[in-house]
């Protein structure tokens, strides 16, 4: 007997799974990328604190989108196990909330002796006392020592976290547009991406502007710039590999690429016009910052984009 094929568009991961994946993304991204350049490139106790504490901000918001729509509250007990990892080691989430929940053990430990010295923290009573506990200040400063072993112990998992967010689609075969071996590269870029442009935000907005800043802002611009290239040509080859895969992958890519949103808000408006600004700006340079500001506010709403219509896009056939 024939059996019609029906191909439906999924309606259960929506908008606020696209936000966890976005906040999870990003905070971790941000996170790595801040604590490296302290390491490397330029002790920054103030972008240490910036991006510490909205990276851990972040993931906490993320993650409680997912705790959130739980049908079990009380299963989130069994991915906060390490050991269920080898039990069931092709379990994504619960890998990822390995890599999540370290990482911001990690982070906060990496940014405690930043909080120590810094007179923001001194300024709050509650934080002030905690901070002044002995034990307290014990660990922070073996923490001030052992900063390189926090600050990698953080990146590693934070890395972790990245890849996870396109890990976890990509492990998804009933939907052809997101079981794609590129799906953990295209979310790994835009996460970076994503980060560097927070944190050009952070460096022009929130942080005293400083002349001795200035090589970091534009190291910032020249990588987001190749992260926005990069994300291009993977998007392109996207285009490609769906309109040769199967039919639900072929429906999938003509709901993108038949879609104003995706075409204007997030190709256009997400990446193309941030990739030009920020190219006149290395090339040439901006007499403000305010064009670089612009390209980051865009770069950011258009990270959200992406993960919003890939959901809004996620095509399988019935029956499976």
């Amino acid at each position: 007997m024939d059996v019609t094929t029906s191909f439906v568009t999924q309606d259960i991961w929506t908008w606020w799974l696209a936000i966890y994946l976005y906040l999870g993304g990003m905070g971790a991204a941000t996170l790595t990328t801040t604590f490296l350049t302290d390491m490397y490139l330029k002790p920054h106790p103030e972008l240490v604190l910036w991006g510490a504490w909205s990276g851990i901000a972040m993931l906490g918001v993320g993650s409680s989108m997912l705790f959130g729509h739980l049908l079990d509250h009380m299963a989130v007990i069994h991915v906060l196990n390490p050991l269920v990892l080898f039990n069931q080691p092709h379990a994504w989430i619960a890998w990822g909330t390995q890599f999540i929940v370290w990482m911001m053990v990690w982070g906060f430990l990496y940014a405690l002796p930043y909080m120590l010295e810094s007179a923001f923290f001194g300024r709050i009573p509650l934080l002030r006392d905690i901070l002044a506990w002995e034990w307290v200040q014990k660990v922070g400063r073996t923490c001030g020592r052992h900063c390189r072993l926090c600050g990698w112990a953080a990146s590693i998992n934070g890395i972790g976290t990245v890849v996870y967010t396109g890990l976890l689609l990509q492990s998804f075969p009933a939907v052809a547009l997101w079981h794609n071996p590129g799906v953990p590269l295209l979310f790994t870029v835009s996460a970076f991406s994503t980060a560097m442009a927070f944190l050009l935000l952070v460096l022009n907005l929130a942080i005293k502007k400083r002349e001795e800043d200035r090589p970091l802002r534009v190291l910032y611009e020249r990588t987001d710039l190749m992260l926005i290239a990069a994300e291009l040509v993977i998007l392109f080859s996207f285009f490609f590999y769906l309109q040769r895969g199967s039919q639900s992958a072929a429906i999938s890519a003509q709901l993108l690429w038949n879609n104003w949103g995706w075409l204007i808000g997030f190709i256009g408006f997400g990446l193309l016009v941030p990739f030009f600004l920020e190219l006149k700006g290395v090339i040439k340079g901006w007499s403000s910052p305010a064009p670089i500001m612009v390209a980051s506010v865009l770069v950011l709403v258009g990270g959200y984009l992406l993960r919003y219509y890939f959901m809004y896009a996620g095509v399988y056939a019935q029956p499976w």
